[in-house]
């Protein structure tokens, strides 16, 4: 039977890919910007929206870089988290773990960590009191930085792990590569801090196999080019590491030519563990609910699939099994 858009928004969700400065909504930008004197090539949200019509994936970082520069006190940061748990809540989004990338609003926004710390606390407690649900923060490591920078990130997380924190992270330009931070990722392997970690997404399955060997990570964000190889296809399976997919934005940043292209469904049917995520929501015009919605209608999801889906979602979170029995789980129609 097919599945009505309706159910899928009275889901209870989890998301486990998406990020928050990625999730400022155009109106806010516009605010923001003017607020903290920030020049943006557009001074409307049609305009904002043409501007994150992205060429590749370096215009897709440095429109995401200027966004986040438009934060600019503490202020501006707990009403944009704010924001964005109100905008998960009225998704039903009951849990998500959200990547913050607190080393890059320390260093171009001015804000020191721990005060970006209390205010994630606040808008956390706040959405679990005022909403009823619930999020998590993934500090990631940007591809690039110094490892003594990437360093003292796996630092924040060890000593944030289980107040609002729940992971370590890395992201950016994989062509890049992650050796360079072994020494971080072995450190935090020895803390036994969990880590999930961008990847065969803009490069192929060789940075996949590369940052698992890595990272140790438990989920892979993206990792569609894995695809591409065999063996790295059966380890994925074999090792249980669970992948984020965000189809529509693989589609909006070239990765993929149409989402009836997308190898989610040759992932299933590999028997790779996968989770449909929404990345960074405003940016390419979606939503969570949308992508759940997009996908049954182009790859003729049941309600079953989604259910699916959803618990893997939920078993790949970063919570105890005491946790993730308490997360709401969605029903069949009918």
């Amino acid at each position: 039977m097919p599945v009505s858009a309706e159910w899928i928004r009275q889901l209870p969700k989890v998301e486990l890919h998406v990020h928050v400065e990625g999730s400022i909504r155009p109106e806010t930008v516009l605010r923001l910007a003017e607020k903290n004197g920030i020049s943006l090539p557009a001074t409307d949200v049609d305009g904002l929206r043409h501007w994150y019509e992205f060429r590749d994936f370096a215009h897709f970082v440095e429109v995401y870089i200027k966004v986040t520069e438009c934060v600019r006190t503490v202020e501006d940061l707990e009403f944009v988290l704010r924001e964005f748990i109100r905008g998960q809540a009225e998704q039903n989004i009951v849990y998500t773990e959200a990547t913050y990338t607190a080393s890059t609003v320390e260093t171009r926004c001015g804000i020191p960590f721990a005060e970006q710390l209390g205010a994630l606390q606040r808008a956390r407690a706040w959405g679990n009191d005022e909403l009823g649900v619930d999020i998590q923060f993934v500090l990631d490591i940007v591809r690039g930085d110094r490892p003594e920078r990437a360093m003292q990130v796996m630092h924040w997380v060890a000593d944030s792990l289980g107040q609002g924190v729940c992971a370590l992270g890395i992201a950016g330009f994989e062509s890049r590569g992650t050796i360079i931070y072994r020494e971080v990722f072995a450190e935090a392997q020895r803390l036994g801090i969990p880590v999930t970690a961008h990847a065969g997404e803009t490069e192929g399955a060789w940075s996949v196999a590369e940052t698992l060997d890595i990272t140790g990570a438990h989920r892979i964000g993206h990792g569609i080019r894995s695809i591409e190889d065999p063996v790295l296809m059966r380890r994925l399976k074999d090792e249980g590491v669970v992948l984020e997919i965000c189809p529509t934005s693989n589609v909006c940043l070239g990765v993929v030519p149409l989402l009836s292209q997308h190898p989610l469904p040759k992932l299933m049917e590999a028997g790779v563990a996968v989770t449909v995520n929404s990345d960074d929501p405003p940016m390419f015009g979606t939503t969570l609910t949308d992508e759940w919605i997009r996908c049954a209608e182009t790859f003729q999801w049941d309600e079953a699939t989604i259910l699916r889906l959803n618990e893997t979602a939920i078993e790949a979170a970063f919570l105890d099994d005491e946790a993730k029995r308490s997360i709401p789980r969605p029903s069949r129609s009918g």
